[in-house]
C-alpha cells in the first residue's frame, strides 16, 4: 500500500526516450518529480521538461464523456454504450458499402502510449482496413526505406563510447533521443580523445561543444556529406578490409563518391573545405564513430539521400558490430514494418514500413476516385494540428462519412471529429514505449498506473475491446476454452491458443483482443491491459533467445513476468557485438550498400543547387524546432512555460537590420500557403536568410475559467503538404520557402 509520502515509479512521456522518473501524489497531482536512479536506461537523468508533467495530467483541458457531434458542430454528452454502438455500426457499415480498406487508421500512441495502440490491430482487421500512418511517416520513413536495403533492420549509434559522434541535423541537448543524453554529450566534450562532429545551419547548444561543426547552407546537407564521403573514398582512407569482408555492391558506390567535386560542393554547402576535409579525417582515424540523423534533415531537401550518404560515413570506417560504433538491436516490437510493402490506392504513394505517408492522406480523401478513404480513426495523435497544410486537412477531415478521435483532451483534430472517445491518462493505466532501441542493453519499462482512470474515461485496451464486441465478428463462447486454459496456467494457456489459432485462423487476426478478453482477467490487479506483452515478450524470446538469456530471463514467460514485477522498468535483452552481422536480413549477412536509385540522385547533385527560395519568398523557415519550453501538443497548458511564452520566431541580427525587425517586436511571416503573426527574437545562432518557429504552439486551450488561449503560431497553417520527399513523402517542415516583414502594432 502506497501513502503520499512515498516515491512512486514511472517515465517522462516527452520524447522518445522515456526517461525513468518517481512521483510523489498529492491527490491526483503530481506534487513531486525526480528522476529514477533504479531505472535501468536513464540511470537518475531527466531534462526540466518532465518536471512540468502535473500540466498533462491534470487540468481543464481533460475530457471526461464520449462526446457525439451534433449538426451544427457542436457536441453532446453521450454514454459509452451508446458511443461504442454507434462507431461500431457506422464502421461495418461503411465497410460493408465501400470496402475495409476506405477505413484509415492514424496514430497508435504518443512518445510513451504504444502500449494501447497494440490492441487497435483487432478492430481494424476485423474490419479489413489495410492503411494506416503515424507521425513516423514525417520523419523515419526514408531512413527506414535506406536501412530497409542496407541491412532490413534500424541502427543506433553507441554514443556512450564512439570515439567520434556525429550528429546531422540533430541537437540531442535538446531534443534528447538516446539515454542520459547531455551527461553522454559533455563527457565526449571534455575528453581530448574523442571527438563531435555536428552538421547544422544553426549554432545549437550541441554545437557549441563540438569539434567540428559543419554549419551548412538550409537545404544543402547532401552536398555537405556526398563532400564528407567522397573525402573518404578519394584520399583512400575507408576500411578496406571491412568491405571486403562485410560490404556487398561497395564498388559502384565508390565510383560514385570518386567522381564528386569536394572542393565545388563544400562552396555550395557555403562550408570550408579545409573543414570538410579535416571531419572526414578525424571521422577516418578513429577506431569507432556513431552518427544520428533526425528532423533537421529528414524534414528537408533530399532527405531520403541524406538518410543514405550519413550512413556512408560509419560504413566507409568499418564502425560496426564493434564498441563505440553503429548497430542493430533487438526489438520489443517494431514500430514499422521493414521494406516497401504496396502503394497507397488514390496517389500511388509508397507505403513505407507500413505506413501512409502524412503529406499524401488529404490526396487520398478529397477525391472522387471509388477507392478514396471515407472514415478515419485517430488515436492519440493530432494530425489536424502536425501535419502539413493544417486547411486542407480540415477540409479532407469534413469529406470524410465517418471520423472518430480516442484522446485525452479536445484536440484541433478531436474539434472535426463525429465521435470522441475520452481516454485515460498515460498515470492512470499500465502504459510503455516500444522505441526500445539500445545496443548492447536493450531495456523496456512497463509504468503501473498511478492513479485510478479519471471517471467517465476509458484505457485505450477496454475502448477497443468494446468496440471488437460490438462488431459481433468474434463469438464469445469460442473464447471460453481459453479463458479455462488461462486459469489453469501458462503452459495450458499457450497450448490452447496454438490450437485455437489452428483451429480458426480468423482468431490470429484480432489476436491482441484475444489475449485481452482471455489471459487479461488472469493478471494482477489493474494490469489486464498489458496482456498483449505477454505474445511480445514469447515472440523477442524466440527472435532473440540467447540475448534474453544473456538479460537473466530464462523463457518469454520469465521475460512476461520481470516486465510485470519491474517497476523501474528492466533490461529484457543483452546483445554481443557479433550479434550485429546475425541480424542483418540478408543471407550472406552482409551491408547491401548499392542502392541505384539513390547513386542517381548522388550524381544528379552535380546540376543541382541547394535551396528552394526565390524573390517572393527569399527566407528558409524551419518550423516544429525544439525549445526548452516545447513539448509536441502532449502538453496543451501554456502555462508550464518559464520562457519563450509565444514560441518566438528566432531571426539573425543580420535579417533583422535588413528587415527592419525588433527584438521582442512583431512579425509577419508569409508562406505559399498561409501566414501568421509571430514574436521576433533576435538570436545570433541563426545564419542570414534563415528563421525557425518552435513546435507545440498555436493550440486551442480553455482555461479554468472558460478563456480561450491560442499562444504562438501553429506552424503547419504555413506549410503545404506538397512540399515532400519524393521517395519517402516525408515534408520538408526544415525549408519552408517564405517572407517576414514587420509589424507596427502588437499582436
Amino acid at each position: 500500500m502506497t501513502t503520499a509520502t512515498d516515491w512512486q515509479p514511472t517515465a517522462c512521456i516527452l520524447c522518445e526516450c522515456n526517461c525513468g522518473i518517481e512521483v510523489q501524489l498529492e491527490g491526483r497531482s503530481l506534487a513531486r518529480i525526480r528522476g529514477d536512479r533504479n531505472h535501468p536506461g536513464s540511470q537518475g537523468y531527466t531534462c526540466n521538461k518532465a518536471m512540468r508533467l502535473d500540466r498533462y495530467q491534470n487540468g481543464p483541458h481533460r475530457l471526461t464523456s464520449p462526446l457525439r457531434r451534433r449538426p451544427d458542430g457542436g457536441y453532446d454528452e453521450i454514454d459509452w454504450d451508446t458511443a461504442v454502438s454507434e462507431i461500431a455500426a457506422g464502421f461495418l457499415r461503411i465497410r460493408d458499402e465501400h470496402g475495409g480498406a476506405s477505413i484509415f487508421y492514424y496514430g497508435g500512441g504518443g512518445q510513451g502510449n504504444h502500449l494501447g495502440g497494440a490492441y487497435s490491430g483487432a478492430f481494424l482487421k476485423a474490419l479489413g482496413s489495410r492503411f494506416r500512418s503515424s507521425a513516423l511517416a514525417q520523419e523515419k520513413t526514408g531512413e527506414a526505406w535506406v536501412d530497409a536495403q542496407l541491412t532490413g533492420g534500424h541502427t543506433r549509434g553507441e554514443f556512450e563510447h564512439a570515439e567520434v559522434s556525429v550528429f546531422v541535423g540533430k541537437n540531442p541537448w535538446m531534443s534528447q533521443s538516446f539515454p542520459r543524453a547531455r551527461v553522454v554529450l559533455r563527457e565526449i566534450a571534455k575528453d581530448p580523445a574523442r571527438s563531435m562532429v555536428v552538421i547544422d545551419p544553426v549554432v545549437t547548444d550541441t554545437a557549441k561543444l563540438a569539434d567540428y561543426h559543419l554549419r551548412v547552407l538550409p537545404g544543402s546537407d547532401a552536398w555537405c556529406l556526398a563532400a564528407l564521403a567522397a573525402t573518404l573514398v578519394q584520399e583512400e582512407l575507408m576500411d578496406e578490409r571491412f568491405l571486403d569482408e562485410h560490404v556487398t555492391g561497395a564498388e559502384p558506390v565508390l565510383e560514385a563518391l570518386r567522381d564528386v567535386p569536394i572542393a565545388e560542393y563544400a562552396e555550395r554547402c557555403r562550408v570550408d573545405e579545409d573543414l570538410i576535409r579535416g571531419a572526414a579525417r578525424r571521422i577516418a582515424a578513429a577506431d569507432s564513430v556513431a552518427v544520428f540523423e533526425d528532423l533537421g534533415v529528414q524534414q528537408a531537401p533530399n532527405s531520403t539521400l541524406s538518410s543514405y550518404l550519413n550512413k556512408l560515413l560509419w560504413i566507409l570506417n568499418g564502425s560496426f558490430a564493434k564498441p563505440g560504433g553503429q548497430h542493430l538491436h533487438s526489438w520489443m516490437a517494431p514500430l514499422m514494418r521493414p521494406g516497401r510493402v504496396g502503394a497507397t490506392p488514390v496517389t500511388g504513394a509508397p507505403v513505407i514500413g507500413g505506413l501512409t505517408p502524412c503529406n499524401v492522406i488529404p490526396d487520398e480523401i478529397l477525391t472522387d476516385h471509388p477507392d478514396r478513404f471515407r472514415a478515419m480513426i485517430v488515436e492519440s495523435s493530432n494530425p489536424a494540428h502536425s501535419l502539413a497544410d493544417s486547411q486542407r486537412f480540415r477540409e479532407a477531415f469534413e469529406a470524410l462519412e465517418l471520423v472518430v478521435v480516442i484522446d485525452v483532451a479536445m484536440t484541433e483534430t478531436a474539434r472535426l471529429a463525429d465521435y470522441v472517445l475520452p481516454a485515460a491518462s498515460q498515470y492512470e493505466k499500465p502504459e510503455a514505449t516500444f522505441f526500445n532501441l539500445e545496443f548492447p542493453a536493450n531495456h523496456f519499462h512497463l509504468r503501473h498506473a498511478l492513479l485510478e482512470p479519471l471517471p467517465g474515461t476509458l484505457p485505450e485496451p477496454e475502448i477497443w475491446a468494446r468496440l471488437v464486441r460490438a462488431l459481433g465478428l468474434v463469438d464469445p463462447e469460442a473464447l471460453e476454452p481459453l479463458r479455462e486454459a488461462a486459469r489453469a496456467g501458462r503452459g495450458a494457456y499457450a497450448a490452447a491458443l496454438m490450437k485455437a489459432m489452428g483451429d480458426d485462423p480468423a482468431l490470429t487476426g484480432v489476436l491482441p483482443f484475444v489475449l485481452y478478453e482471455t489471459l487479461g482477467p488472469t493478471l494482477p490487479e489493474g494490469l489486464a491491459g498489458t496482456a498483449a506483452l505477454w505474445g511480445l515478450a514469447q515472440r523477442a524470446a524466440m527472435t532473440y533467445p540467447e540475448a534474453v538469456r544473456r538479460a537473466g530471463h530464462a523463457d518469454g514467460d520469465a521475460l512476461f513476468d520481470a516486465i510485470l514485477e519491474g517497476r523501474s522498468g528492466i533490461t529484457f535483452t543483452l546483445d554481443e557485438y557479433e550479434d550485429d552481422f546475425g541480424y542483418i536480413i540478408h543471407p550472406d549477412r552482409r551491408i547491401a550498400l548499392e542502392i541505384p536509385e539513390l547513386l542517381a540522385e548522388l550524381r544528379s547533385l552535380r546540376d543541382a543547387r541547394p535551396g528552394h527560395t526565390n524573390d517572393e519568398f527569399p527566407v528558409v523557415l524551419s518550423v516544429g524546432e525544439r525549445r526548452s519550453y516545447t513539448a509536441n501538443d502532449i502538453i496543451r497548458d501554456p502555462a508550464w512555460r518559464k520562457r519563450d511564452m509565444d514560441g518566438a520566431l528566432r531571426v539573425s541580427a543580420e535579417d533583422a537590420a535588413r528587415l527592419g525587425l525588433a527584438d521582442g517586436g512583431s512579425a509577419r511571416i508569409t508562406t505559399a500557403r498561409g501566414s501568421a503573426a509571430a514574436t521576433v527574437e533576435v538570436n545570433e545562432a541563426m545564419l542570414p536568410g534563415h528563421a525557425s518557429l518552435p513546435n507545440g504552439f498555436g493550440l486551442d486551450y480553455t482555461d479554468a475559467d472558460g478563456h480561450e488561449h491560442l499562444p504562438g503560431v501553429a506552424p503547419n497553417v504555413l506549410t503545404s503538404s506538397d512540399w515532400r520527399d519524393p521517395f519517402a513523402g516525408t515534408p520538408w517542415h526544415k525549408h519552408v520557402p517564405a517572407r517576414i516583414e514587420p509589424l507596427a502594432w502588437p499582436r
